[in-house]
């Protein structure tokens, strides 16, 4: 005798809807109840983000925000503990040489990946 159960699963029990694009980052939206999902040619738009449909790689419901970067936000305070900054080659510049981008901030508290905008 074999027993067959069933789990019965709705999108409202995921309060995000994440959108994978087609170079593997991903981005995921708060799930409300007055959330509209609309396309306008080429261009979904759910919220406040909007995206193109070519780059769009899969969407799926998630119960948790997906759209970590592990980029930090350097405190003042940390810029005065700064041991070295790496840019993305792994060369070493100093704090003058930075410019837009991303890098590795080495502080007395740890490393962490920061955006220059």
């Amino acid at each position: 005798m074999m027993v067959v159960g069933t789990h019965s699963m709705q999108a409202a029990d995921y309060p995000y809807l994440t959108f994978e694009l087609s170079d593997g980052s991903k981005a995921s939206v708060s799930v409300t109840p007055d959330v509209a999902l609309t396309f306008n040619g080429n261009t979904l738009t759910i919220g406040t983000k909007s995206f193109t449909l070519t780059n769009l790689s899969k969407m799926y419901f998630s119960a948790q925000d997906e759209t970590v970067t592990g980029i930090s936000t350097l405190q003042d305070t940390d810029s005065d503990e700064i041991v070295a900054i790496y840019d993305l080659q792994g060369h070493q510049v100093s704090k003058d040489q930075m410019h837009h981008g991303i890098y590795l901030i080495k502080t007395n508290k740890g490393t962490s990946k920061v955006c220059i905008k």
